[in-house]
């Protein structure tokens, strides 16, 4: 299929900012994006499940375990982290437990769950991101 060249060249554009965002990002702005990615997909999965799209649903799903498995979980550092990073480890293995049953039941109140886990941590983490800005809560 023939893609117009000016919509290769907005794709390539995206991209290259998507990228100098990442390159510039500090890590706690890199675990917010990793969160925000997250719900996404869930809301996404969440949506396809609805609609019975069966295929989209399993793609965001896998989205969403990818970022717990190789975003958030394992940007982990027990060493610094202590119990809070054994605690979020128990969190994150659950919620890819919850996911994979989810998508293999075809059950989006599992979906739901993790959605209800994960939204307070993504939460917190921003609010720890603003108070360390100087601007406030």
């Amino acid at each position: 299929m023939y893609t117009p060249v000016s919509s290769r060249a907005a794709s390539a554009y995206r991209q290259v900012g998507v990228q100098s965002f990442v390159d510039n990002a500090t890590p706690h702005m890199l675990i917010k994006m990793l969160f925000d990615g997250l719900m996404q997909s869930l809301n996404a999965a969440r949506g396809a499940m609805q609609r019975g799209e069966i295929d989209e649903k399993g793609r965001h799903l896998g989205k969403a375990v990818r970022i717990i498995e190789e975003g958030l979980k394992g940007g982990l550092n027990p060493e610094q982290g202590g119990d809070i990073a054994a605690n979020l480890r128990a969190l994150y293995d659950y919620c890819v437990k919850r996911l994979t049953l989810a998508n293999l039941r075809n059950d989006i109140t599992l979906v739901e769950e993790v959605v209800e886990l994960i939204t307070p941590v993504a939460q917190s983490w921003e609010q720890i991101g603003a108070g360390n800005q100087g601007g406030g809560a």
